[in-house]
């Protein structure tokens, strides 16, 4: 134990180090107790470094030393997991099966195993003597009668005659041998079989049709048209008709346009107005003119220079572009009320709509009045 714990405290063992692990190893291992044997595979499973003779040797151990290691190390090559499944018995190719990420040879090997086990024995065994079988049958005489001419007549004739099957051979009480060229051709059958099988699902899945995934929505940039509606609606405060004149920019519905409008901080407006490619000096002066607070100087720009410069036009693309399909797939949804209403009469954001602080304030001052008044 005093060798494995400290092979265990090299992190990164040099080459000599494995090699002189190796030479000490193998002799320990072999006149140490059971109890000790099985500490150290238990010590070496979770070192990911073990050399791949003392592997070997710790997997052809008995199972019940070599389980935890076969089971749980990770230091095991697929040659070494080869070398013990042929040459150990099932119990050490459970252990193996217990194993994470398998290889392909690995697992064939496994499955050449287990059919090999539960094979049916294929061995001939002699047919047993009954009670009732003649004396002679039984016991050979002692001694063998003088050789007559007619004797020798029946011998010779015995051997020329071709030798019929046995009543037991033809009732099919004693299974007759197969070579053992016949047992590999028909493992190697069943395994093809296996591949051909597994061949013929992959294919299966790959005819599947595959959903294509949905087209990204274009944009594309405004026109001179569009362009000279946008500013126009903004000079004159037309909030409703600018929402309507964005959302025909963008191909989108109506809800998308006053959604955008409608974000006091006026980063949805520069994000579309920027991915709609607008001219700088156009977008703030639209920025302006909806939000005023953005026309503040801090330093040497304003809120909304400020604004457009920490925007991208890849960025502000790809989220206009997520706003299209979120508006594609809510297109059938119906119950939704425009908040901009047509009548422009009761726009929140035209100032003239806005009732007087001072009339509302005295109107319930004229009702409080005395009745002959």
């Amino acid at each position: 134990m005093a060798t494995v714990t400290g092979f265990e405290g090299l992190r990164h063992p040099r080459r000599t180090d494995l090699k002189q692990f190796s030479e000490l190893f193998d002799p320990l291992f072999s006149a140490s107790s059971d109890e000790a044997r099985r500490q150290a595979a238990a010590a070496l499973s979770q070192c990911p470094h073990v050399p791949p003779s003392v592997a070997l040797q710790i997997g052809n151990a008995p199972i019940s030393i070599a389980a935890i290691f076969l089971t749980r190390s990770t230091s095991i090559d697929d040659t070494t997991l080869l070398k013990v499944i042929r040459a150990q018995g099932q119990a050490h190719a459970t252990a193996i099966a217990r194993r994470d990420n398998l290889s392909v040879h690995v697992v064939d090997a496994l499955v050449e195993r287990r059919q090999t086990a539960t094979a049916p024995a294929m061995t001939v065994t002699p047919p047993a003597v009954t009670s009732n079988a003649p004396a002679a049958t039984v016991a050979a005489p002692a001694m063998t009668a003088a050789p007559t001419p007619s004797r020798l007549a029946n011998a010779a004739s015995a051997e020329r005659a071709p030798v019929a099957p046995s009543a037991t051979a033809r009732s099919g009480d004693v299974p007759l041998e197969r070579p053992p060229q016949a047992r590999a051709d028909d493992m190697t059958t069943a395994k093809l079989l296996r591949e051909e099988k597994l061949r013929g699902d992959l294919k299966s899945l790959a005819r599947i049709p595959q959903k294509a995934a949905p087209a990204l929505p274009v944009i594309e940039p405004l026109d001179v048209l569009h362009e000279a509606l946008l500013v126009r609606f903004a000079r004159s405060g037309e909030a409703n008709l600018f929402a309507a004149s964005l959302a025909a920019a963008l191909r989108s519905s109506p809800d998308l346009g006053e959604r955008i409008v409608l974000d006091i901080s006026g980063q949805q407006l520069a994000t579309t107005l920027i991915a709609l490619d607008m001219h700088a000096d156009d977008s703030l002066f639209v920025l302006c003119a909806f939000y005023p607070d953005l026309s503040e100087r801090l330093g040497g720009a304003t809120r909304g220079e400020a604004l457009l410069a920490s925007l991208t036009a890849e960025t502000c693309r790809i989220r206009v572009q997520a706003w299209l399909q979120s508006d594609q797939k809510d297109g059938t949804a119906a119950g939704h009320q425009a908040y901009l209403s047509p009548d422009r009469a009761n726009d929140p954001r035209q100032t003239a709509s806005r009732p007087d602080a001072s009339r509302t304030a005295a109107d319930p001052q004229s009702k409080r009045s005395l009745p002959g008044r």
